[in-house]
């Protein structure tokens, strides 16, 4: 297995100081670099960098795909967090009102790769998923 090594992932905005805030207040990432059109954060350890980009005319919700009995969004990101900070988010996001997508919730259930997971939108409409396993040996079990 490879060492784990933080991973870099940039996504449009069509407001960068609501976005700002969003990553700064609701989900506590520390601001790093930033820039007229971009600002970095720590994401729990990894690169996330928000970039501005005009929302586009028309555009259209996302995509989902059936799991778990759910309509998970396509795309999505996230990051896999251990299993008490998965709850002290899952409570923080309901604290600031957070709208979700899918509420907090045990996916899998007593089968291979079960899982706590849930799902919400920053304020540009990029879709998020934060999940949680107990036992991280079930992270790619079958």
């Amino acid at each position: 297995m490879h060492k784990l090594t933080p991973f870099h992932v940039a996504v449009p905005v069509h407001d960068l100081e609501e976005a700002r805030k969003f990553y700064r207040e609701v989900l506590g990432c520390s601001e790093g670099r930033t820039d007229e059109l971009w600002t970095d954060f720590n994401l729990y350890g990894h690169q996330f960098v928000i970039h501005y980009k005009p929302r586009p005319e028309g555009a259209a919700d996302h995509h989902t795909n059936p799991v778990d009995g759910h309509d998970v969004p396509v795309p999505h990101f996230g990051v896999v967090l251990e299993w008490e900070e998965w709850e002290k988010l899952a409570e923080r996001l309901k604290a600031y009102g957070v709208k979700f997508i899918i509420e907090p919730y045990i996916r899998f259930k007593g089968l291979p790769g079960e899982q706590a997971t849930l799902f919400f939108k920053d304020p540009s409409g990029n879709a998020l998923e934060f999940k949680a396993f107990k036992d991280i040996g079930q992270l790619f079990a079958k």
